[in-house]
């Protein structure tokens, strides 16, 4: 799979295009000729690692930082070397950068004035902006006086009353505590479906980005690892460093395919074997190795008439209650510690720390790497 999607100017499909755009400070290459066009009207978050080069990339597109090399289109027009403000784009930031003497009117107008708009078109639009983003009627309020929750908001509606071409929000929802950041995470996307507005979104948040997008691009040390659907990125990371940071997941030792007949299975340096059947899917050639992740969910207590394969004896380390369900440790001889999530939190009592247990790992929706290779099989 190419991480790199190829850029053709002949579409007009496009808000933004990013071509081979790079930054360095220095000696430190912050961003490395990254190529990525934004769709009209999706929802795109960049997702790393503090350091990843997502900040800095955004902040190219906002005109905040200049490219070392490449270029950068909104609507067909080449900004790389055009101010901030002649941009036509939106920007919310982490603090959100409210004026705090100013009412909560007088921010979402700012940059309609700082347009010389016609006065009465400003108090519709303001009006109109804080409508949409669940304000109605708070425009003479003091910013001080708000919650964090509705500071956000006036960030927001400051953003969108110009009816900029692109939206950027910079990791907004950090500031909040986790029932708020849940709620904006809604009132986000859906002001997004009601406005249809371009909109490039940066966390460092899986289940953020997961439960918001239309396509997310995973970055790590300045360059993009992969762009996929929310579900594709989940079900298949393209290699393991994004197996890895995209939810949480087992990484298994290395492994060996075998086969017999149409079935494979994976054979451990301790004579371990996990088998995957005959599911269909295409696997290396035989006695390749690979790398093994598997997701909590895919680990279960083997029930006693179940099948025999695929089960693994262990001790229980630790249990976590997470209300709908119960992260569990168990230290395995073949596999060392692996991580199961179980409904409920029945298992607590069932099997308390240091007792026995047999678990069963599927390979149904396991990721199946070649051991070393940057991409899936």
């Amino acid at each position: 799979m190419n991480a790199q999607p190829t850029i053709n100017s002949e579409h007009d499909d496009f808000s933004v295009k990013i071509d081979k755009a790079a930054k360095n400070y220095g000696e430190v290459v912050a961003v490395k000729q990254v190529s990525l066009p934004i769709r009209r009207g999706e929802f795109l978050t960049l997702l790393g690692p503090s350091g990843c080069g997502k900040t800095t990339l955004l902040n190219m597109i906002a005109g905040f930082e200049a490219p070392t090399a490449g270029t950068i289109s909104i609507n067909g027009r080449d900004v790389t070397n055009v101010p901030p403000h002649l941009r036509d784009i939106g920007m919310v930031f982490q603090n959100y950068a409210l004026f705090p003497h100013m009412s909560v009117f007088d921010n979402v107008a700012f940059g309609l004035r700082m347009r010389k708009v016609e006065k009465q078109k400003i108090a519709r639009d303001v009006e109109a902006a804080l409508d949409m983003v669940k304000l109605s009627g708070m425009g003479d309020r003091r910013v001080k006086q708000l919650s964090g929750g509705q500071q956000q908001r006036v960030a927001l509606a400051r953003a969108i009353v110009f009816e900029p071409s692109v939206l950027l929000l910079d990791e907004p929802l950090s500031a909040l505590d986790k029932n708020l950041r849940t709620q904006m995470q809604f009132e986000l996307k859906e002001l997004h479906q009601k406005i249809g507005l371009t909109t490039v979104f940066v966390t460092h948040d899986q289940g953020e980005a997961l439960s918001m997008s239309d396509r997310i691009v995973v970055m790590s040390k300045g360059e993009i690892q992969q762009i996929s659907p929310p579900l594709e990125l989940y079900s298949r990371p393209v290699n393991s460093f994004v197996a890895s940071f995209i939810g949480e997941i087992n990484q298994l030792p290395v492994a060996r395919v075998k086969r017999n007949g149409a079935a494979t299975a994976f054979a451990f340096k301790d004579g371990q074997v996990l088998d995957a059947g005959a599911d269909g899917r295409v696997f290396p050639d035989a006695e390749t190795e690979v790398s093994i992740f598997v997701r909590p969910e895919s680990i279960t207590i083997a029930d006693t008439d179940g099948p025999a394969n695929n089960v693994v004896g262990g001790t229980v380390v630790s249990h976590i209650y997470q209300g709908t369900h119960t992260v569990t440790r168990v230290e395995t001889a073949a596999f060392g510690q692996l991580d199961m999530r179980v409904g409920g939190g029945q298992i607590i009592d069932q099997k308390p720390a240091g007792s026995a247990i047999n678990i069963h790992i599927s390979l149904e929706n396991a990721v199946i790497l070649k051991a070393g290779a940057s991409s899936k099989i």
